[in-house]
């Protein structure tokens, strides 16, 4: 039987986001000399906390989010995302999956002082149980395989990856796990001495 549209899930009917104009209308779109976590330079950076600040926009991005993990056949039993960009978007898709999955949980991992990181006391996690992890914005992966690890430290298994933007270089599985991005945007690039002259003459902002 066809569901009508008020019994459809939220998910189903969030329209799919045109993901650079959410940045651009939320001035969170900059052009300028940054130089990034990574320590690679880049002309461009998308400040992701400017647009997630916006509840319009987190709906669009978490439905559509949500739509690609259920689209995949995934049935996780809670969404977790690296602090701080991850805290927000784990929970706004968390909430649009719980209305076609059975309460799906929303978790965030935040750093242990010690290079990795850790999740907060009251998050129960039950051995066997299936995650997501979600990012914002994917420029090497590292922050999101850290959640990764805390999560499965726990007995959790991780059954796919998904982020707003995907900046690698190189798309597709991220450390053998499958990824799904709502944008793939490949930003050059540069290490401190390959950066080119014109981009060399503007002043560096470190983020």
């Amino acid at each position: 039987m066809t569901e009508s549209p008020d019994q459809q899930p939220a998910a189903a009917l969030t329209p799919e986001p045109d993901v650079l104009a959410l940045y651009r209308d939320a001035g969170a779109f900059h052009e300028g000399r940054f130089l990034l976590a990574s320590g690679r330079q880049s002309p461009f950076f998308l400040q992701s906390t400017t647009l997630l600040q916006h509840p319009r926009a987190m709906t669009q991005l978490g439905g559509a989010m949500a739509r690609q993990i259920l689209e995949a056949g995934l049935r996780p039993d809670f969404i977790v995302g690296p602090a701080m960009g991850g805290v927000t978007l784990a929970y706004e898709v968390a909430r649009q999956l719980s209305e076609t999955l059975p309460d799906v949980r929303g978790l965030f991992a935040e750093k242990d002082g010690q290079g990795g990181m850790k999740l907060r006391e009251a998050f129960e996690i039950r051995r066997g149980e299936t995650f997501v992890a979600v990012e914002d914005v994917l420029t090497t992966g590292g922050s999101l395989l850290r959640a990764v690890r805390a999560v499965e430290a726990y007995g959790a298994e991780c059954v796919g990856l998904c982020c707003i933007i995907d900046r690698r270089a190189e798309t597709g599985p991220l450390a053998g796990y499958p990824l799904m991005s709502l944008k793939e945007l490949h930003f050059e690039t540069y290490a401190a001495h390959e950066v080119p002259a014109w981009l060399a003459e503007r002043p560096l902002r470190e983020i």
